[in-house]
């Protein structure tokens, strides 16, 4: 006599088996996503896989899934996750993104694009390589804002030298411009093979990047100069409305 099949009730499980198909909703810091459970667990070993294991997964007040992080460029990371198109914009951004969620295929298309290449491996190399220009942009962005004061615009003089020479000449250049030397900001002399406009289009840059609208010209002496070499100077102008 055959007896019926027994399962001892230790082996089975309460949860529900969760399908690949499976809807669900993502809370990332306030930006809301839909997309399925096959597609966030694209990558098994990542963060955002582990996200949905029941140990470490928190839920919103509306049960779903949440994140405490901004969810700005999420979008770029689920869309590599459905598609695999690695993004075009906002390259530094979602690279931080996927480090975070250790999403390693995406870190690495992304680390291998040209503007990505260009901006870890040339423009920061070479930004590197010029003493205290972190420090220098931030002088820069404090006396524009205080310069702002029932001002529409603020003006900041800045002095680049590009090599060893040129600073030899930088004192009588400046004793010359009729502005207190404490109140120019200096960059240089670098070793690296970019132009002084090469600096000046990073500083643009990097300034624009903290939500600055500046443009940057020469600023012309007129003091008799005759010596060519002595335009160092150029003048930053903030517009603030």
């Amino acid at each position: 006599m055959s007896l019926p099949d027994y399962k001892s009730p230790g082996k089975q499980s309460s949860a529900p088996v969760q399908s690949k198909s499976q809807v669900v909703q993502l809370n990332i810091g306030g930006h809301v996503f839909s997309t399925t459970l096959g597609t966030i667990r694209k990558f098994p070993n990542s963060t955002l896989a582990d996200l949905f294991n029941g140990s470490t997964k928190r839920l919103d007040s509306k049960g779903r899934y949440f994140v405490d992080r901004d969810g700005t460029h999420f979008a770029y990371i689920l869309e590599y996750l459905r598609t695999e198109k690695v993004p075009t914009d906002h390259l530094q951004e979602v690279h931080k993104e996927a480090l975070y969620y250790d999403i390693k295929p995406l870190v690495k298309a992304i680390e291998e694009t040209p503007l990505f290449f260009g901006e870890t491996v040339g423009r920061q190399q070479f930004l590197a390589r010029v003493p205290n220009y972190r420090e220098n942009l931030e002088v820069i962005v404090r006396v524009a804002r205080a310069e702002a004061i029932a001002s529409r615009y603020s003006n900041i003089i800045v002095c680049v030298v590009r090599t060893e020479d040129d600073l030899a000449r930088y004192n009588d250049a400046i004793d010359g411009l009729g502005t207190p030397k404490e109140s120019v900001v200096s960059f240089g002399p670098w070793k690296a093979p970019a132009s002084v406009n090469d600096l000046l289009d990073c500083v643009k840059i990097d300034i624009e990047a903290k939500g600055y609208k500046v443009k940057i010209q020469p600023h012309s002496i007129d003091k008799g100069f005759l010596f060519k070499s002595y335009n160092f100077f150029y003048k930053l102008i903030f517009t603030w409305w």
